[in-house]
């Protein structure tokens, strides 16, 4: 038997760590970069407007994921990609102790993310060609296991080693230098690994099936379904509130007391928001798709409408009260994570409910784009925003910011049965 029919016969040899690779380059580029801004003394605008531009790849990937399956086979882009952002990781790493570091490993960052989105493409449409359609669902929990175990070490267990590495040597250029440098030399051996074990499925082949013969046709056929305006409505404001919550709450956390912050130590925030807070995030998830499965997302929209908005108002308490108690701020990250985590659900489902029918998987894509054009736009003006109003006030105006998004679920279309399991 040849080593790739062998290997095509494990995929516990490559699922996992495929998409723990698909995991940790968005979390890097996403959540850490604002970390490394943060401590190395960017301003809160300038962070949330130039790292909410990385957002951009992945708004675009449904526009290029057609060239990527027209040059090369899937297999070829993994590894390709993969050796790519880890040369981008090293040059971070490299660039860190310069004197225009921002410049530079911003450009660094850009190159990350446009080969980590590429690397999505490729990731997923591998997974469809190498696996038959039991094992598709028999790992479907096993590949998002690890890209969420992904998001733990990069924004949890990292960021806790940044904060050891600073405790010992005083300097945030060291540990982000040392940190960097690591991430980048497992990235490489990731690219290695994966040109070495990945199978050779026949239907992995340049302009293979999975690329539509029509793609022009199939973008126009997006824009003809029905009340296309209500359905892009709420693609762009499910998460208004919490595409400017995001970035300004983790630099709430890390800013200093006097400037209206918590003043956590990296250890302490890699600890409460990048490791209970992730979790808390992933078992708001799992209990959403599992409520969805037994009553149907029309059943718990609204109630998943609210989990996701609501607990927003854990960030005013914590902006007025400014406890220095690690188990009250613990305790309200983790309570805001998991209605994230599980409101999250339902918009995940309504863009399935979107895609159905004819080019599902390219109608599916291009609800990914303009769920990341919601977190792009809002992201990026937050920064401001909040330098102008203060903490508290900017909290405020997160709840204010959730409305439109009750409004709009008013008038989507939506079956009773979709999301129930039969």
């Amino acid at each position: 038997m040849s080593a790739a029919k062998n290997n095509s016969r494990r995929p516990w040899a490559w699922v996992p760590t495929l998409y723990f690779a698909e995991g940790l380059p968005y979390a890097l580029a996403m959540s850490v970069s604002v970390v490394l801004y943060k401590n190395l003394g960017l301003s809160n605008a300038q962070i949330a407007f130039y790292t909410g531009w990385l957002y951009l790849p992945w708004v675009l990937k449904p526009l290029w994921s057609p060239v990527v399956d027209l040059l090369r086979t899937r297999r070829e882009w993994i590894w390709a990609m993969q050796f790519c952002v880890g040369a981008a990781l090293a040059g971070v790493a490299l660039t860190i102790p310069t004197t225009h570091f921002f410049q530079v490993t911003l450009a660094f960052f850009w190159l990350l993310a446009f080969a980590s989105a590429t690397h999505d493409v490729a990731a997923d449409g591998f997974y469809l060609v190498a696996l038959h359609e039991r094992e598709q669902s028999l790992f479907s929990g096993v590949r998002n296991t690890f890209y969420r175990v992904a998001a733990i070490l990069a924004q949890g267990q990292l960021v806790v080693l940044v904060g050891m590495i600073h405790s010992g040597t005083g300097s945030f250029t060291t540990a982000w230098t040392s940190v960097f440098g690591l991430v980048a030399g497992i990235f490489l051996l990731l690219g290695l690994y994966h040109r070495l074990i990945l199978p050779r499925p026949a239907a992995d082949v340049p302009g293979g099936k999975m690329v539509s013969e029509n793609f022009f046709g199939t973008f126009v056929t997006f824009f003809q379904k029905p009340k296309i305006g209500t359905l892009l409505a709420f693609l762009l404001l499910y998460r208004f509130g919490e595409a400017q919550l995001m970035g300004i709450a983790k630099l709430f956390l890390l800013d200093a007391r006097e400037q209206g912050g918590l003043a956590l130590t990296d250890a302490q925030f890699g600890w409460i928001y990048g490791t209970f807070g992730v979790g808390a995030l992933l078992c708001g998830g799992l209990l959403g798709g599992w409520v969805v499965s037994r009553h149907g997302l029309k059943f718990w929209l609204w109630p998943m409408l609210l989990a996701i908005h609501l607990p927003d108002a854990v960030f005013i308490w914590l902006a007025t009260a400014q406890p220095e108690n690690l188990f009250a701020v613990g305790a309200g990250v983790v309570v805001e994570q998991f209605g994230y985590g599980f409101g999250f659900t339902a918009f995940m489902l309504y863009m399935i409910y979107i895609a159905r029918g004819l080019h599902g998987t390219a109608h599916y894509a291009l609800c990914t784009g303009f769920m990341a054009l919601g977190m792009m736009l809002p992201g990026m003006w937050s920064g401001w925003l909040q330098a102008h109003l203060g903490y508290k006030i900017f909290f405020l105006w997160v709840i204010l910011a959730t409305i439109p998004s009750f409004f709009v679920a008013l008038k989507i279309p939506l079956e009773a049965d979709f999301g129930r399991k039969d």
